[in-house]
């Protein structure tokens, strides 16, 4: 049984903060690989703000690309209609039924995800670790993880992992203002945007 992780979201776009939490992941639960999964149509953000699925597509497989044990997967893209997590996870228990799943998740997420489409499918289906953030203190993280274990019977795990403050939405920001995001972003994805002007407008 391999275990597999899976980093989704939107990547609108991907940076370091992604591919650090996705690394402790790998290392702290000893997991085989790790799927990137952009999203197609979230249900919970709005679609003005999300560019191509091409352009998102490419900048994580530029990210990813010289890790070993970082995948791409076009599971989520490829599918018509609002994305759910749910249906991604039966997805592929049914396509590899041998796999041992684990969901990637930051902390705003664990504090939403009991309002999300079918939870209890994702925990029946996967264990999910989720990483902190610097305004939550670790007893506020575990008091949430104990919540929502006992009301799904959910395996959660605590990742523990460096709090970096960055988000794709400040990244969007700098670029439409027209300042550096150096070091933010792989230097392969700072010169992919660069390349399409994207964000721009």
């Amino acid at each position: 049984m391999s275990k597999i992780g899976i980093m989704g979201g939107t990547f609108n776009p991907i940076h370091l903060a992604h591919l650090i939490m996705a690394e402790h992941a790998y290392e702290q639960f000893s997991l085989d690989k790790i799927l990137f999964m952009p999203s197609k149509n979230p249900p919970h953000k709005p679609q003005t703000d999300i560019i191509s699925d091409l352009y998102r597509s490419r900048m994580v497989q530029l990210a990813i690309e010289d890790n070993p044990h970082f995948e791409f997967s076009s599971l989520e893209i490829d599918r018509e209609g609002t994305t759910y997590t749910f249906e991604t996870l039966e997805d592929l228990c049914e396509k590899y039924p041998e796999n041992e799943y684990y969901f990637i998740l930051g902390a705003d997420s664990l504090f939403t995800i009991e309002h999300w489409r079918n939870p209890d499918r994702i925990f029946e289906l996967s264990q999910v670790i989720a990483a902190g953030r610097d305004h939550l203190s670790d007893g506020e993280m575990l008091k949430q993880i104990a919540y929502i274990s006992t009301k799904f019977h959910a395996n959660i795990h605590l990742l523990r992992t460096p709090n970096m403050d960055i988000s794709s939405q400040m990244l969007r920001e700098k670029i439409r203002l027209g300042q550096s995001i150096r070091y933010y972003v792989p230097k392969e994805v700072e010169e992919y945007i660069l390349e399409h002007k994207l964000y721009k407008e």
